[in-house]
This record gives C-alpha cells, sequence and structure tokens, in this order.
C-alpha cells in the first residue's frame, strides 16, 4: 500500500501542506482548531512519519513515553507503578533524559497516543506495559517504527526486547506456602483477565489446584483497594468461604485485610493472607503481610536501560529480572479452629 503523503492530508483536512507540516510537527504557526483537523484526519488516514526523513530532520527528543491505561484514583493509590516509574526516572535522570507519562481510560486511547507521539517525534522510545493475550499494541508499534520495550512475559511480545518477571513460579510458590501450612481452600483476588500477566498467573494457579487436588476460587477485579476488599467481602461471607486468599497487588491485599477486621474476623486465625510486590503497605498492616516479594524501583531501572539498549541497535531480547520471593511474615498460619466455624460472621 503506497504511504500516505502530506499532500494527502492537507487535501483532506482542507489546508495547505505547510499547514499539515506546522501540525504534524507540533510547530506554532496552525491554531489549535486546524491542529486537532489534522491530526484526526493523519490518525484516519494511519500516516506515519518517514524515518529516513526523521533522522535527518531531527535529532532525539531527549524522552521516553510510558502510557498508563488507569484510572488517575487507582494509580494514584496503587504503589508499584509509584515504584516502577521512580526506577525508570533514576536512569534517565543520568542521561538528562525525560519521561512523558500519560494516563488514560482504555487501550483504545494508549494506541492513539502512540500514534500522536509518533507523528510529533515527541518520544525517542516507550515502554509498554500490562501485555495482553494477541496484544494489538505490539503491531501498532512496529508500524509505526517506534522504539519499545514491553514489560511482560516473552510469550506475549512478540519477539520485541522485553523485560519480565516469573508469575508462573511466583505463583507455584505461593499456593505451595498456604498448602504447606494445611490450607486447602484458597481463593485468588486478581486482576483483569485481558491482562496478561494475570492470564498467565491463572494458568498458573489452575494447574498448581489440579495437581495439589485443591479447592479453588478466583475473583477478576480492576487492582483498585475498592474492588479488592468487595471480592473479599464476597469470598468470606460465602458459606464456603476459604481459609486463604492470595492477592494479585498489595493494595488490594491491604483493602481485604480491612474487610477481614471489619467482620469481626483475624488473621491469621480465621484466613491467612498473601500479598504481591510487597511494597511498604506490607510491613505497615497489623498483622504484617505475607508477600511475593520483588524490588519494583530496580525492575523499572532494568527496563529503561534496556530501552536506551534499543536505540543503540541492541537485537531484541527477552530478560528475566527476577522471579518473586515468598516474604513469610504473621498473616499466615495454618487454618485454626475459628477458621473452620462457617456462619458466624456479621453479614450486615
Amino acid at each position: 500500500m503506497a504511504r500516505v503523503t502530506i499532500k494527502e492530508i492537507a487535501r483532506r483536512a482542507g489546508v495547505s501542506k505547510g499547514a499539515v507540516s506546522y501540525a504534524l510537527n507540533n510547530q506554532p504557526g496552525v491554531s489549535e482548531a486546524t491542529r486537532a483537523r489534522v491530526l484526526k484526519v493523519a490518525e484516519e488516514l494511519e500516516w506515519m512519519p518517514n524515518r529516513a526523513a526523521r533522522q535527518l530532520s531531527a535529532a532525539r527528543s531527549e524522552t521516553f513515553g510510558l502510557v498508563l491505561a488507569r484510572t488517575a484514583k487507582t494509580l494514584s493509590e496503587e504503589p508499584f507503578y509509584m515504584g516502577f516509574v521512580g526506577g525508570v526516572e533514576s536512569v534517565l535522570s543520568e542521561k538528562s533524559y525525560a519521561l512523558a507519562l500519560q494516563v488514560v481510560p482504555d487501550l483504545a486511547d494508549e494506541m492513539a497516543t502512540y500514534r500522536k507521539w509518533a507523528a510529533e517525534r515527541r518520544v525517542d522510545g516507550v515502554i509498554v506495559v500490562d501485555l495482553r493475550v494477541d496484544d494489538p499494541r505490539i503491531p501498532l508499534l512496529r508500524k509505526l517504527e517506534l522504539p519499545a520495550v514491553v514489560v511482560g512475559d516473552p510469550a506475549l511480545a512478540d519477539g520485541l526486547t522485553s523485560v519480565w518477571t516469573d508469575g508462573r513460579s511466583a505463583m507455584n510458590a505461593a499456593v505451595e506456602h498456604v498448602v504447606s501450612l494445611g490450607h486447602r481452600s484458597i481463593a485468588r483476588v486478581a486482576g483483569p483477565p485481558e491482562h496478561g500477566h494475570v492470564w498467565i498467573r491463572d494458568q498458573a494457579f489452575a494447574a498448581v489446584g489440579r495437581r495439589l487436588g485443591l479447592d479453588l476460587q478466583v475473583l477478576h477485579t480492576d487492582f483498585s483497594g475498592e474492588q479488592g476488599a468487595a471480592a473479599t467481602r464476597r469470598l468470606l461471607t460465602a458459606d464456603d468461604r476459604p481459609t486463604a486468599i492470595i492477592y494479585d497487588n498489595d493494595l488490594m491485599a491491604v483493602a481485604g485485610l480491612s474487610v477481614v477486621n471489619g467482620l469481626g474476623l483475624r488473621s491469621p486465625d480465621d484466613v491467612t493472607l498473601v500479598a504481591w510486590d510487597d511494597s511498604a503497605l506490607c510491613r505497615l498492616t497489623h498483622p504484617p503481610l505475607t508477600a511475593m516479594s520483588h524490588n519494583i524501583v530496580a525492575y523499572g531501572a532494568e527496563v529503561a536501560r534496556r530501552l536506551f539498549g534499543v536505540l543503540d541497535g541492541a537485537p531484541p531480547e527477552a530478560h528475566l529480572y527476577s522471579t518473586p520471593l515468598l516474604i513469610v511474615r504473621d498473616s499466615s498460619a495454618a487454618p485454626g479452629r475459628r477458621a473452620q466455624e462457617v456462619g458466624t460472621l456479621n453479614r450486615a
């Protein structure tokens, strides 16, 4: 298919080629209304900048991009991304680079952001998180010729450079830990099932459950404290309530602990709780939370270093950063007498 030209964009938008150039290059000289119209037409035509012309016409922007499809509220509360972004920034600052952080409501807006950044030469490369199965962002980034590092299992990265943690092994360790204490009825409060790392943990959780003959339940959420609390309440007010719950992040685990206390129960006497990521929140609760732990700040730093490598021409590779380690704290114990007494909860 022939490359879309500036002339075609100008014709469709009803403006001059000069106005299109100003708009696409984010330069003064056109009104905001004209700029918006030009960018809309360029997106509709799937216009891409000529990479050779781009390299001749401009130096690097000295900026990396990160788009997070989250609500601003969830992002402000979630410890993982605070640590992760801090790690990215620690490497960028050494090289006098900036981070363009964009928060968007959904995947479609995230992809539109990549198109805009590529058209405007806003960033030199992007960090892609929350990989999906058959992720539509990967072919888009290839089409845009936008350098990228994806954060996630190489099975989902489709050949792009990836940095990942071994969620399968970590989930096995979490389940085997609670089984070693004597738990057989185990629940998981998980993130969105369309996220690749959640899907991988789903598979691992089900596989270890089949292998050990366990009674398992999974409730998917949006990673927020509100939904983590609601899922915990649903589990603990059911007749077949579990004696152990594993959470997909720390925020939901802390929210779950508050529900346990609000129902007049105690952890670990009534229910063992296991968090994921091991931020400072896990050590500040009472009791402190058992967690699958890894260094999130260093994780972000490694991702940034690998993106610089991509810019310097390093071939695509999969880099295993870590396997989260089990840190046992006071929220873990064998199922006790109270954990077997069903029907004594305050269901109000």
